[in-house]
């Protein structure tokens, strides 16, 4: 079943310097389940797509759908949760709080928003944190609250815009097999934004290859690796030969253009 479908998007921006063209002709169809992860140089438009896909940008022109239906149906209808860079954790709410947050102006009763905080609190194992505040805790344990609150109304979608990308690398690799975990458990389709190849690589069940601006697709990677990922399968050949495709589909993007 398609969720997310794109037919010849495009983007342009109206700037005091003239038009700037973001995204290009984009097609793709993102299926339930997937975990489809953007990789591309800045500027890019990676971000931009998953904007769109969130109904915070608008299409120029083409088709975009969410559950067949627009974007800014489908944000009414709360098919999705959005994760950002940074945390955007409030300091003077408690993580709970913040989790709480999107459910109270949803008008969820107190009981059942106690019941859904308990239950993310615990599917990205930040069980007991709930009273701390952001500052309280490390800069990973802060994104994990991050998805929690965009879990929290259970939406099918996830959206994640690099949500790990200011991370040590340690830190990173655990976040990667404990979201790994978190999809399995939930069946969410997660969108991804991404600027690591073995991020996209370890992750994802397809990978989007874009170009420079304007942000075209110039590779669609279906994984061939086993869902079940532990960390030294980036070791093997067949991650290692899909991270070789990846980075030829960059290659290729910049000559392109």
């Amino acid at each position: 079943m398609t969720v997310i479908n794109a037919q010849n998007v495009n983007l342009v921006f109206q700037t005091a310097d003239g038009p700037v063209q973001a995204l290009k002709d984009v097609n793709l169809s993102v299926n339930k389940g997937d975990f489809v992860s953007f990789i591309g140089p800045s500027g890019c438009g990676k971000t931009t797509l998953l904007r769109s896909i969130a109904a915070l940008e608008h299409p120029t022109s083409g088709t975009l759908t969410v559950n067949g239906m627009t974007p800014d149906e489908a944000r009414m209808k709360r098919a999705y949760g959005y994760v950002f860079q940074a945390a955007g954790l409030y300091p003077w709410r408690t993580i709970a709080g913040n989790i709480a947050l999107p459910l109270e102006i949803m008008g969820f009763s107190k009981p059942e928003i106690a019941e859904r905080t308990e239950k993310v609190l615990d599917l990205v194992e930040l069980s007991g944190f709930g009273r701390k505040f952001p500052w309280q805790l490390s800069g990973g344990m802060q994104q994990r609250a991050s998805i929690a609150r965009a879990l929290a109304f259970d939406a099918d979608i996830l959206l994640m815009d690099e949500p790990f990308g200011a991370l040590d690398e340690i830190v990173r690799d655990r976040l990667n097999e404990e979201l790994l975990k978190l999809w399995a458990r939930t069946g969410k389709t997660i969108a991804f934004v991404t600027h690591s190849i073995p991020e996209a690589v370890y992750l994802s069940t397809k990978i989007v290859v874009m170009s420079p601006r304007p942000g075209r697709i110039t590779d669609v990677i279906d994984s061939t690796l086993p869902r079940e990922r532990p960390l030294d399968i980036r070791d093997s050949a067949e991650f290692i030969a899909i991270a070789h495709r990846v980075r030829e589909g960059l290659r290729a993007g910049h000559v392109d253009v």
